[in-house]
């Protein structure tokens, strides 16, 4: 590997500082990355470099951990977030994405912030990462991809009330969620010829209108029109018969209307291993699948679990 992954700090308050120590405790030489936040904010369980270059985080990944410093005021209080280290943690994120997209990293994998303390410090607008980081790539429209080795779930409405989805679920939106996880698959995954399976809204897929005509009247024209176009496509699938194993060996994603319905499968599969990797962006992105987890910070019970999937994820797709 030529150039090692960016891992940006998130927020200092929570468990991320931890993880980017028991990453690269396991890590190693074996996946160089560096770590981009205040060195005073690390625990110090494990040694720590602070580099001139991001370059340098090859060669001096056996040394400790590599740090690209960003200067923040004032410790990090574990489980108490600071409204005064919201601007350094936005010019970590800033930073990161300069780096990827300059050519100084493979890849961007992202520890949780804390949006609240964030808007509180920095006037921040944005309802997540995800935006941010659209909004600095200058990319139209991004996806949110969660991925294992197990499964790789899209869901095509996420964060609203379940009474909002019908509404919420046009055809133009599922065309652009389809045809942006397809692109992703064969450029980021390698998959040549993916092979997408499409869940239903609702139960049993409308069983024929009975339960519902959304299935039928919307998600059905949409899949008719990309299989036209060469797209190979299930569905609309009954999500309830969609994730046991002999199912997921035929497809390579799945296309889900709302966010439980892709979620609690891969979070049943993985909890600890599962990756979101935003899709859409001009460079690859992953980041673990959990929160800043303020009740565990600086208590050593961190699981790195899905921080280092997170970081594998990010050099594999780069």
């Amino acid at each position: 590997m030529s150039l090692p992954v960016a891992l940006s700090c998130g927020e200092p308050a929570g468990i991320g500082p931890e993880l980017a120590e028991a990453a690269w405790k396991t890590l190693g030489t074996d996946l160089p990355f560096f770590w981009i936040g205040d060195p005073a904010h690390l625990p110090g369980q494990v040694p720590h470099v602070v580099l001139d270059d991001p370059a340098q985080a090859v060669a001096r990944c056996a040394e400790g951990l590599p740090v690209w410093p960003i200067e923040m005021p004032g410790p990090r209080v574990p489980g108490a977030p600071q409204a005064d280290h919201a601007a350094g943690v936005i010019r970590a994120i800033e930073e990161g994405v300069r780096l990827v997209q300059s050519g100084a990293a493979s890849a961007l994998c992202t520890l949780p912030i804390h949006k609240q303390a964030l808007a509180e410090g920095a006037g921040f607008s944005f309802p997540g990462h995800t935006e941010f980081l659209a909004h600095l790539a200058g990319a139209e429209e991004v996806v949110m991809m969660l991925a294992s080795d197990r499964l790789r779930v899209v869901p095509v409405t996420i964060h609203i009330a379940i009474a909002d989805v019908p509404a919420a679920l046009t055809p133009d939106l599922l065309d652009r969620r389809i045809r942006i996880t397809h692109q992703a698959l064969v450029t980021q995954f390698g998959i040549a010829k993916p092979r997408l399976a499409v869940a239903g809204l609702n139960p049993h897929a409308g069983e024929g209108g009975r339960m519902g005509t959304e299935d039928a009247a919307l998600i059905a024209p949409v899949l008719d029109r990309l299989r036209a176009e060469g797209m190979d496509l299930r569905g609309p699938l009954p999500a309830d018969t969609m994730f046991h194993e002999r199912a997921r060996a035929g497809y390579d994603a799945a296309i889900c209307m709302y966010h439980d319905q892709a979620l609690i499968p891969i979070k049943t599969l993985d909890f600890d291993e599962g990756v979101n990797v935003t899709l859409g962006l001009p460079f690859v992105r992953t980041s673990p699948d959990h929160g800043t987890a303020f009740d565990i910070a600086g208590k050593g019970l961190a699981n790195p679990s899905s921080t280092l999937a997170a970081l594998r994820m990010a050099a594999r797709l780069a």
